[in-house]
C-alpha cells in the first residue's frame, strides 16, 4: 500500500467527522431504510444470484416490486462501463420510486472501471469519486449526513452487496441479519494499533469514537496486531493486509468488521485478505476497496461514526455508508438491512 502524509485539510476532515454529534449516542425508534424501500438486484444469468435473491427477499418480506431482475455475465471481476450504464439503466428502469437502497445479491462483479460496484449503483458511474489512486476523491454528500431518504433527499442509492463464495455462506449472511434486528447486544468495539504504520492511518480517529457507544458498546483500544478469543466482538477495526486470529473469535449477529489495506474488496482474487474473510469468520457487514485507494482515511470507515450511527437505530447500510467520506473506490458487503439497536415493529414481532 502506497502511503502519504496527511495535509491539515484532510486531516481536519478526519478529526471533524465525528464533531458535531460526539456526545453519546441516544437510542431512539428510526424510521428510515427498511424492508419498504430497499430493493433487491438479481442477475438471473447467475444461479447463485437468483437463490440467494430470492432467499433474501423472503426472509425480508420485500414488496415483490422491490424485487429487481436483469442479466448479464457473471464471468469477470470488473464489469465494464459499457455494460454496467445499460445494467444500471435497466434496474432504474425498474426501481419503485420510494426505494433508497439496493442489495446486490451477486459476489461478481465487484468493480465497474475504477469504482467499486457499489459505489456506482449509488452514484452512477463517475470517475471523480475514484480516479488518482493516491489523490483525494469526491466526497459523498451521505457522508455523515442526517438523512433517512437519501435517494429522495440526496439522490443517491447506497449499495451493499449480498456476498459469499457460495449458498451456504451468503444464506448464513442474511439469517445473522435477520437476526440481529432489535436485538440491543452488548459488546465491545476494537479497535487495533498495529505496526503496520502503513496501515494504521486512521488510528488518529480512534480517541473521537471512545464516547459514542450509548452504554450498549465498550469502545478498547489495543496496541497489538490481532486478537483472539474474544466473545463479544460487535465492531472489529483494524490496519493490516491480512488478520490472524480470526477463528478464535465470535461475533454477535449484526457485527461490521474490516481492515485497511489495498486490496481488501478484491472479494474473490485479492494478493491480500478479502472482506468475505470478515463474513466468513462471522460479521455482517465488511468493507474493502477494489483499486490502490493509498491510505487515506477517508477511503475507509471512520469508527465512530459508524458505532455512534449503528448504536443510535440505523441499519447496517446507512451507518456504514455515512462513515465513509470518500467511498469510491470501495465495496460494501453484508447484510444492509440489519438493525440491531433499531427497536422492532409489531410487524417484525408478528413475522418472528
Amino acid at each position: 500500500m502506497c502511503h502519504f502524509k496527511l495535509p491539515p485539510p484532510l486531516l481536519a476532515l478526519s478529526l471533524l467527522a465525528l464533531g458535531a454529534e460526539s456526545a453519546q449516542a441516544q437510542i431512539s425508534p428510526w424510521v428510515g431504510i427498511d424492508r419498504t424501500t430497499v430493493a433487491v438486484v438479481i442477475n438471473t444469468a447467475d444461479p447463485l444470484s437468483v437463490a440467494v435473491g430470492e432467499y433474501y427477499a423472503h426472509e425480508r418480506r420485500l414488496p415483490s416490486g422491490n424485487v429487481i431482475r436483469v442479466s448479464f455475465a457473471p464471468v469477470a471481476a470488473d464489469m465494464s462501463v459499457d455494460e454496467f450504464h445499460h445494467v444500471k439503466a435497466d434496474v432504474e428502469s425498474a426501481t419503485p420510486g420510494n426505494v433508497q437502497a439496493y442489495a446486490l445479491a451477486w459476489t461478481v462483479p465487484y468493480r465497474v472501471g475504477c469504482m467499486s460496484i457499489t459505489s456506482a449503483f449509488a452514484f452512477g458511474y463517475d470517475r471523480s469519486y475514484c480516479e488518482g489512486g493516491c489523490k483525494p476523491t469526491r466526497l459523498s454528500a451521505y457522508f455523515d449526513s442526517p438523512t433517512r431518504f437519501p435517494s429522495t433527499d440526496l439522490h443517491i442509492r447506497p449499495a451493499m452487496m449480498l456476498a459469499g463464495r457460495d449458498y451456504a455462506q451468503v444464506k448464513a449472511l442474511i439469517d445473522r441479519g435477520v437476526a440481529a434486528d432489535g436485538t440491543f447486544p452488548r459488546g465491545t468495539a476494537y479497535l487495533l494499533v498495529t505496526t503496520d504504520k502503513a496501515r494504521d492511518s486512521r488510528v488518529l480517529t480512534y480517541p473521537r469514537a471512545k464516547d459514542v457507544g450509548a452504554g450498549l458498546v465498550q469502545v478498547e483500544m489495543l496496541k497489538q496486531n490481532s486478537l483472539t478469543y474474544r466473545s463479544d466482538v460487535m465492531f472489529y477495526f483494524i490496519g493490516l493486509a491480512s488478520v490472524a486470529g480470526l477463528d478464535t473469535l465470535h461475533f454477535p449477529p449484526g457485527a461490521i468488521a474490516d481492515h485497511l489495506t489495498s486490496f481488501g474488496g478484491m472479494l474473490m482474487d485479492s494478493s491480500q485478505m478479502s472482506a468475505l474473510r470478515w463474513l466468513e469468520a462471522g460479521a455482517t457487514g465488511s468493507f474493502g476497496t477494489v483499486v490502490e485507494p493509498c491510505n487515506f482515511p477517508q477511503k475507509f470507515a471512520d469508527p465512530g461514526i459508524v458505532i455512534r450511527r449503528y448504536v443510535s437505530g440505523e441499519t447496517l447500510i446507512e451507518a456504514y455508508w455515512k462513515s465513509v467520506a470518500w467511498p469510491g473506490q470501495g465495496v460494501f458487503v453484508g447484510e444492509p438491512l440489519a438493525a440491531p439497536y433499531r427497536r422492532r415493529t409489531s410487524a417484525q414481532e408478528e413475522q418472528r
